[in-house]
């Protein structure tokens, strides 16, 4: 279950009985790995590219400014200890 508001979302986790919040990029890594796994290369140009249009959408002057791997690693670790993904 999730709800989502001013890019961030509550999601509750039925097998641990655990509520996160989360980031929207956190989201949106949670749905691009449920609908397909990816290796960290794969994850981050999908990220870029999503990021990039959101960015130009916006008139963001930062659009095509790509995520720092580092941060990502982070991310993905973090939602793994929260038993919301698991490695392959």
């Amino acid at each position: 279950m999730r709800r989502e508001w001013d890019g961030e979302a509550v999601l509750f986790n039925h097998l641990t009985g655990s509520t996160h919040l989360l980031s929207s990029t956190a989201v949106w890594l949670l749905e691009q790995l449920a609908s397909a796994p990816d290796d960290l290369a794969g994850l981050a140009a999908a990220l870029d590219a999503e990021l990039a249009a959101q960015a130009l959408a916006d008139d963001d002057e930062l659009a095509g400014t790509p995520i720092d791997r580092a941060h990502l690693t982070t991310l993905l670790d973090k939602l793994c200890s929260l038993h919301l993904i698991e490695p392959c």
